[in-house]
Parts: C-alpha cells; sequence; structure tokens
C-alpha cells in the first residue's frame, strides 16, 4: 500500500514539497489542497504586474499539467475546515476527506484589516495573492489620488505601485521612518528621498482614523490621525498577516503567531509539519525560534520538511540565511538574515544613496541591510552561516570594500 501525503497551501513552499516528495518517492499518494483558485505563481512578480511592467504570462510558474505529469492530485478552491490527527485526516468544505500518513501545513496568511470605519469600502486594497494584483493594477491605473498604510516591506511595494501608475499618494507611517525596526534615519531618510522623487510624499508619525466614502460605497479621503484628510480614490493597507490557523484548532498543534515547528520542520503533533511564512521555526544559526517570509526561506522550508515527511532515520536541519530586495529604485536595496533583531549593531552611510547596518547577537553577525551597494552581501551571510564572533571588529565590517580576510582569526572554543 503506497503512502499518502497531504499539502496544504501551494505556495512555494507546499509546491517545493510535493515535487520533492515526488522526487524521493515515486509510487506515493500525493495531494495539495489550496484555497486559491489557480495554481503556483510568483509572488515576487506580482508586484510589477501590479505597476503595469509586466504582462501575466511570466508570473505563473505552473500549470495544472505540472502537477498531473508528475501524478500529483491538485484541488483549486478547497478550503480546510479541520483535520483530525487521531485519523490522519483532513476535512474540507466540500466534505471532502483527504487521509494521510504525512501532513504538510503550507497556508500563509490573510492580510490584516485595518480596524477604522469604512475599511472594507470598495478601493481599498490588500495584496498579498495574484488576483489581488489584478485588481489593483486595473483599480490604480484609473486613479488620481491615493494613499498608503503601512510602513513595512510590503507596503513600499503599494507606494511604488502608486508611483508606477501615476496615482498621487500619501504613505502614511505610524513612526517617524520607513521600517523603523530595520533602519536608523539616516538609512530611512534615503528610501524618503527615493519615494518623493517619485511623487509619493511620505506623512510621518501620523495614522488612519478612517475613511470617507460616496455614496456608492467608494473610498474618496484618508482621514489621519490628526484628523487631516487627503483625497485618495485608492487605498493600500500592508499592516502584516494573519496567519491562517483556525483550522488547527482543536487539533493539539501548537501555535504561537503562526506554527511552531522544530529545526526539522515538525510540529509538536506526530506526522504533522508546516513550512512557510506560518511556520515559527527553531533556527539554529539564531539559536532561538524566528520567522521569515522570504521567498527563498519558504522554498527551503518545503524541501526540508518533504525530506523530513519520507525519512525513515535521517532528519535535515533546515539551516538558512535568507535575503529580501526592493527594486522600486534607482539604487538597490536588500536586507538579510535577522536585520530587527539582535542586542548591538552599527552602520555607516557612505553617500546619498549608499548606506550599510550590520546586527549582531552574542557577538555575532545575525543580519543587516544594505542600501545603494549590495555586493558584500555573500560575504556577510558566509559570516553568519559560519557563526563568526565579529562584533568587536564593526570598522572592518564597515569597511566600504570590506574583506573578510581582514578579520582576526577566531579564537578556539
Amino acid at each position: 500500500m503506497s503512502e499518502s501525503y497531504v499539502i496544504i497551501g501551494d505556495g512555494i513552499a507546499g509546491s517545493s514539497a510535493a515535487e520533492t516528495i515526488r522526487e524521493e518517492k515515486p509510487d506515493a499518494d500525493i495531494a495539495v489542497i489550496t484555497d486559491e483558485g489557480e495554481a503556483l505563481y510568483n509572488r515576487i512578480l506580482i508586484k510589477e504586474f501590479a505597476k503595469g511592467k509586466l504582462p501575466e504570462a511570466p508570473i505563473s510558474i505552473h500549470e495544472p499539467e505540472w502537477y498531473d505529469e508528475r501524478d500529483i492530485d491538485l484541488e483549486l478552491n478547497t478550503f480546510v475546515t479541520d483535520i483530525d490527527p487521531d485519523a490522519h485526516e483532513v476535512h474540507t468544505h466540500a466534505s471532502g476527506i483527504y487521509t494521510y500518513d504525512k501532513l504538510l501545513v503550507a497556508t500563509g496568511g490573510t492580510p490584516t484589516q485595518l480596524p477604522v470605519d469604512n475599511s472594507d469600502a470598495d478601493g481599498i486594497h490588500h495584496f498579498w495573492t495574484f488576483q489581488d494584483a489584478r485588481r489593483i493594477a486595473e483599480h490604480a491605473e484609473a486613479s488620481d489620488t491615493g494613499t498608503v498604510i503601512g510602513a513595512g516591506l510590503l507596503g513600499i511595494d503599494l507606494a511604488a505601485i502608486c508611483a508606477a501608475q501615476d496615482v498621487e499618494a500619501k504613505y502614511i507611517m505610524r513612526g517617524n521612518r520607513w521600517w523603523r525596526y530595520g533602519l536608523s534615519l539616516d538609512g530611512a531618510e534615503i528610501i524618503h528621498d527615493a519615494l518623493e522623487e517619485k511623487g509619493v510624499e511620505p506623512v510621518l508619525e501620523s495614522g488612519v482614523n478612517g475613511f470617507k466614502t460616496d455614496d456608492d460605497g467608494n473610498v474618496v479621503a484618508t482621514i489621519d490621525a490628526d484628523d487631516n484628510e487627503y483625497e485618495s480614490d485608492f487605498v493600500g493597507i500592508a499592516i502584516g498577516l494573519n496567519f491562517n490557523t483556525e483550522y488547527l484548532q482543536g487539533s493539539g498543534v501548537e501555535t504561537d503567531n503562526g506554527v511552531v515547528v522544530d529545526q526539522y520542520m515538525q510540529t509538536n503533533v506526530d506526522d504533522i509539519y508546516a513550512a512557510g511564512d506560518i511556520t515559527r521555526f527553531y533556527d539554529v544559526i539564531l539559536d532561538e525560534y524566528a520567522q521569515n517570509g522570504s521567498w527563498g526561506s519558504a522554498k527551503q522550508q518545503g524541501v526540508i520538511a518533504a525530506k523530513n515527511m519520507v525519512a525513515d532515520d535521517e532528519e535535515e536541519e533546515f539551516r538558512w540565511v535568507s535575503s529580501y530586495s526592493i527594486t522600486h529604485f534607482d539604487f538597490p536595496f536588500l536586507s538579510f538574515g535577522f536585520p530587527t533583531m539582535g542586542d548591538d549593531e552599527c552602520e555607516e552611510k557612505y553617500s546619498e544613496t549608499e548606506w550599510r547596518r550590520l546586527s549582531f547577537k552574542d557577538g555575532k553577525l545575525i543580519g543587516g541591510v544594505l542600501i545603494g551597494d549590495i555586493a558584500p552581501q555573500g560575504k556577510y551571510k558566509d559570516l553568519i552561516r559560519n557563526e563568526v564572533e565579529c562584533a568587536d571588529q564593526k570598522e572592518i565590517l564597515l569597511e566600504k570594500d570590506f574583506d573578510p580576510d581582514k578579520l582576526a582569526p577566531q579564537q578556539e572554543q
């Protein structure tokens, strides 16, 4: 009797897991269940589509035929209602039941709603799926004014979409700078200037009290925390994700702002694994639990989870240094590792569009942000992977042409 693997979610984590399982187990039964209406697509490229820079064709990664060729059962538009770990069953909204020997949870998240009046009005958008991108592209192209709320890595995508679609936009941020957890004011000012050059005005140390609508329920204005009113027939909101764990209630699977897994992507319940954005995983380099929403991290987690799901005895750890890039401006931007964590840091500004910040924990490099020159990323990532103690050599680390060979050798433990 062949083994049965069920994967909930067809993002890059779930799809990579399905592909890996098929490579490892040619005769296994594999089912991929997703509530979306289309197969895997590139979440990185949908922002370029929404900006009007790309057609749909390059964004789709897998057509349904891809799954057919690999004998993988793909179930689109299917909502999981609950799972029964004792019976090893996944229950869906259409009363369909899928039995499994091993189960992978890879359902990601749903954008958080802004808890203010009229936040569900027509013309207010959240940016997560390809379908979201289609609606955003169509509406932004027809809009003259807009606002963006959410000073993070997804919010700036919405701001760039407004710029590319010639929407005169205000970018409302609660703090005194964009991505205040990852950048100092020196670094953020480079981003602020670039936004203004593209016609997007940062509105700092503010928030949103609500939205005004017309008689047809369309948004027409945004009211900020100081009761300033901004005309906006387009609104984009990106204030975080709510992780899709409702169907796990009663399963015994541990959740803590996501699904908790160890370094092998295993949950606390036998035969249930998780991968991707939804995971709160044990990071063996950081030596603590963490979360990471990058594409590369999710893909690798899917691969590692799959290998451990099919393994008889050997287990492979998830050991990864992630990176996230932004390509909206004339200069590159890249974050790597965990730049918002740590107990020590250093930074340097080299020019009006070049800045660097590094974060440390227990004397070891754990992350950083590069603006303007991202060439040193590989050298820094190697230091993180090798867990090099180097926080006492900040001057060398911040040299414009950083050479890791200049670092003093580590003392043997």
